[in-house]
């Protein structure tokens, strides 16, 4: 009998479309994986098995399942993404537990689309960390069970990671798809500014928060996130020779990038340099502040979606975050710093198709309680291990993480690919290049 677990979402899908396997026996297989597995990785803050079940037969029975681009695919939905009757936790006993009325649009594209939502996905409250750990649950790296699979995407990476799904949706704001999926080894792209719908959180952290895909392949981020955007069939670029820029030094001054980042940085500089691209180390023109910048916006962010919920009910990380951020809402509203930058780094991208750096600059921290630890050891920690990611969301640009390389513990290593406006088929075809010549192994090997 044919395993569907551990299948891509485009091998579903066409099975199913082909009537090779049923959407309930595809979604029946992963949940059997999810009760297996999932007490170990705390990807699931809750499954939603009976109803996964009936919603894939409902699937089965649809007229055009023929033409189905997602057909019987599985999902896991980051837990502020709202899914019909379900509560939108957002990581946070703060939060009502009451369920909600409809489905947020994405969730509603892939269902169109024909998947089926298998759960909602833990995540650090309020989506501020990048750790994955609270009140619902600690999201752990499958890769490496004692490390986190990092946040604020971290359930649906460690989710899709350890094959509990095929692909899940997340969103980033200062770098929540990228981090987790760098850290599990995982494909992902954050979309530019206006590609899929956002509609996260209380105003989208200023225009810089993105839904986009988590996968364990190109095609299926792809596939996905063509879905997520309402623009299926998927369009392809075949770019020509592309100026590439190589960069190893982290955006915010001061910040170390460990050996194993910028060695995966430079292994995928050599893969494109023989795949016929012009590469070349060169650094965006990042700005001093940019660390200031940054810490403004993270931190306004979380003032404005704490606004309403009870304080006391929130952890103290948490809290003290929001308060910071109070004062910096209205220069983050304004959004001066983030035009200055993108008028700095416009001219670096007329001159670079490219921009290819290192996904981050250390291994992803323990998987400890780092809710209940102070706010000023979150941020340090944070800001260590996650420096390269920020500057891309202060801009609105499209960025993805892609595999490249392992740990000394075995884990995944990974690069960030960048691009300007508009650029997210050129940047999903170089990232499809990589993973031909230097092919991943797509799923942790937590089960063996």
């Amino acid at each position: 009998m044919t395993s569907w677990v551990g299948r891509t979402a485009v091998e579903i899908a066409a099975a199913v479309r082909e009537k090779r396997v049923t959407p309930r026996e595809v979604v029946a297989a992963h949940l059997e994986r999810i009760e297996r597995l999932d007490g170990r990785i705390g990807a699931f803050r809750r499954v939603r098995a009976e109803a996964a079940l009936a919603e894939a037969d409902e699937v089965g029975a649809r007229a055009d399942l023929a033409e189905l681009p997602l057909a019987g695919v599985p999902v896991a939905v980051k837990d502020n993404v709202a899914v019909r009757g379900e509560s939108l936790r957002i990581g946070s006993a703060a939060t009502s537990p009451a369920p909600v009325g409809r489905d947020h649009v994405t969730v509603a594209r892939l269902r169109a689309a024909g998947a089926v939502v298998v759960g909602l996905t833990n995540v650090p409250e309020l989506c501020v960390f990048g750790t994955t750990e609270g009140v619902h649950g600690t999201a752990r790296n499958p890769w490496d069970l004692g490390r986190t699979a990092g946040g604020s995407s971290g359930g649906s990476a460690a989710a899709v990671a350890a094959g509990l799904t095929p692909v899940a949706l997340g969103n980033d704001g200062m770098g929540s798809l990228r981090i987790p999926a760098a850290n599990c080894g995982l494909v992902t792209i954050k979309p530019g500014h206006g590609v899929v719908p956002a509609g996260i959180g209380e105003g989208d952290w200023f225009g810089m928060s993105e839904n986009g895909p988590l996968a364990t392949t190109v095609a299926d981020a792809r596939l996905t996130l063509s879905v997520l955007a309402d623009a299926w069939p998927v369009r392809r670029e075949r770019p020509g020779t592309l100026r590439v820029a190589v960069s190893l030094r982290s955006p915010i001054a001061g910040v170390p990038v460990a050996g194993p980042y910028t060695e995966a940085a430079r292994e995928a500089a050599g893969v494109l340099m023989k795949a016929g691209h012009q590469v070349r180390r060169a650094d965006p023109p990042y700005p001093v502040s940019l660390g200031a910048v940054a810490l403004a916006h993270w931190t306004a962010g979380t003032h404005v979606d704490a606004a309403g919920l009870d304080r006391r009910l929130l952890a103290r990380r948490t809290r003290v975050h929001a308060a910071v951020g109070r004062l910096f809402t209205g220069v983050a509203r304004g959004g001066g710093s983030r035009e200055a930058l993108r008028r700095r780094l416009e001219p670096f991208f007329a001159e670079y198709d490219v921009l290819l750096t290192p996904a981050l600059a250390r291994r992803a921290p323990r998987a400890e309680p780092w809710h209940e630890r102070g706010w000023l050891r979150n941020a340090a920690v944070n800001t260590a291990y996650a420096p390269m990611t920020p500057p891309w969301n202060l801009t609105g640009w499209p960025a993805m993480a892609v595999p490249m390389g392992a740990l000394p513990s075995g884990a995944p290593c990974a690069v960030q690919l960048v691009g300007p406006p508009g650029t997210e088929a050129r940047l999903l075809e170089v990232a499809e290049r990589l993973e031909s010549l230097r092919p991943w192994r797509r799923t942790a090997p937590v089960a063996e």
